[in-house]
């Protein structure tokens, strides 16, 4: 060997070792897989990307959708030409991710068709209204102002006002405490389990105890519960008061003011998410089975198809999902609440409900808890020139020969089974967030607190935190992406 090899090889084998040093080895960006591509699975590529400056951290990013559209249960159905919701379709004024993922995304919001306080009420118990406010067909101000007023006055007089103040001051607890989930990160820590969540912004006690029982000790009038109170539960969750008191009070929320949606549909938020978060998007593909490889998911799909992860987050309820886990996974057992949510376009029949013109039919009819009565809710959606568009709520499919004893006519129907949401039974048990101490995650365990878009999009932004927080090689805690003085810096960020 000559002199200028002799010198140059140890140099080269040195140079070698360097390199092969741990301490020198750049880390592998992580894949994260996805599975369902609603307000959930959406949210948490999002808040990986926003949360992540280190391209080190999050590399690919698959999302796994089963259906041919995004948004899960966010979606839409035309009749005559208009769009109406068909899923998730009220937002809160203060569902501040939903509200940012607006204006982030350029959509549109739309309000409710009709004034807070313009919509007539009647309440059926299967064989007669016993509450109806007062109506009249007059577009002048001052006569629908009168009505109001004259409304708001037989509200009072039948339910007290003392107990309808309760109801609103119960409201108002319960959001005070879930607003703490937009405090900045110095004072909002990552949560590892749904009950660590709820005890730290002050509402796991509702999740122990019923709505009723809650509502009584609020001082509440039984009149009031049994009546409007049962109303808007079983519109907003198809459930009675017997649910659990935190998903009963966020459904007491969703029937407060300024309620608002998506101009074209709510499950814009979940595609805009996507698009932005540098996603590859596999649509019409289940993911029939996950196991565990020591560093890495195998996740097979229906199509045939494996593919490697080294994070995955099941962004879907698993209650009504085959997917096969291994190693195995232990959650507690639940069962979803199936609303049938029924679109007709055609004319109520007067004679149904023992009346006999059209127009003596409110245009919300609510009902209270009853054997005798087969659906939830009827809602006037759109007037047209000589029909109506209505959405029926029911626990059980509506039969073509019931809907031929409500309707005088029908000229379109169209039928959607939900399983919507969590049939709610205190005290709530939960499934944890982090399903096998690895890297699998699950979003949708926050549900059994309250199912919503917002709560999906706040269990969706810890889920991320979360994950971020135990990678191998952790995203730099001084990153500005993860500091937030106050919640409206962080809302300024999205």
């Amino acid at each position: 060997m000559n002199n200028h090899h002799r010198q140059t090889a140890p140099f080269v084998f040195f140079s070698i070792l360097f390199l092969l040093h741990p301490s020198h080895a750049q880390p592998h960006p992580h894949t994260v897989c996805i599975i369902g591509s609603g307000i959930g699975g959406a949210s948490v590529a999002h808040f990986l990307r926003l949360y992540s400056d280190d391209p080190q951290s999050i590399g690919q990013i698959t999302i796994f959708e089963r259906n041919g559209v995004v948004g899960g249960r966010m979606a839409t159905v035309t009749i005559a030409g208009e769009t109406f919701e068909a899923g998730g379709s009220i937002l809160h004024p203060k569902n501040y991710h939903a509200s940012n993922y607006t204006d982030y995304l350029n959509l549109q919001v739309k309000k409710p068709n009709h004034a807070d306080d313009s919509l007539s009420l009647g309440i059926w118990d299967g064989h007669k209204f016993i509450y109806r406010t007062l109506n009249s067909n007059s577009k002048l101000p001052i006569i629908q102002r009168f009505v109001s007023i004259a409304n708001s006055i037989k509200l009072l007089v039948r339910y007290g006002v003392f107990s309808l103040l309760r109801m609103d001051s119960f409201v108002e607890v319960m959001l005070n405490k879930f607003l703490r989930y937009y405090e900045g990160f110095e004072a909002r820590p990552v949560f590892e389990s749904v009950e660590g969540m709820l005890k730290w912004a002050g509402l796991y006690n509702l999740t122990t105890r019923t709505l009723g029982d809650e509502l009584v000790e609020a001082g509440l009038s039984s009149l009031l519960i049994q009546e409007l109170v049962t109303v808007i539960t079983r519109i907003n969750y198809g459930q009675s008061v017997n649910m659990s008191g935190l998903a009963g009070a966020v459904s007491l929320a969703g029937s407060g003011g300024g309620l608002w949606s998506v101009e074209g549909g709510n499950w814009q938020m979940a595609a805009g998410l996507i698009n932005r978060s540098d996603v590859d998007l596999h649509l019409q593909e289940e993911i029939e089975s996950i196991s565990y490889m020591g560093d890495f998911y195998e996740l097979n799909s229906t199509k045939g198809k494996s593919y490697s992860c080294q994070v995955t987050v099941v962004a879907t309820p698993l209650d009504e999902l085959d997917i096969l886990f291994n190693p195995r996974i232990s959650i507690p057992p639940r069962k979803l609440q199936h609303t049938h949510a029924t679109f007709v376009r055609g004319l109520l029949n007067p004679g149904y409900f023992g009346l006999k013109v059209l127009s003596d039919i409110p245009e919300l009819v609510g009902t209270i808890e009853s054997d005798d009565l087969p659906f939830s809710s009827i809602s006037i959606l759109k007037q047209h020139e000589k029909d109506m568009t209505y959405k029926i709520f029911s626990r059980e499919p509506m039969t073509d020969a019931l809907l031929d004893d409500i309707f005088s006519s029908r000229v379109e129907t169209i039928k959607i089974n939900w399983g919507a949401y969590p049939h709610y039974e205190a005290p709530e048990r939960y499934a944890p967030f982090i399903l096998d101490n690895n890297h699998l995650y699950y979003v949708n365990a926050f549900e059994n607190a309250a199912s919503s878009m917002e709560t999906s999009a706040v269990s969706a932004e810890n889920i991320a935190r979360l994950i971020l927080s135990r990678l191998p090689d952790k995203v730099d805690k001084n990153s500005p992406n993860l500091k937030s003085g106050d919640s409206s810096d962080m809302h300024s960020e999205l």
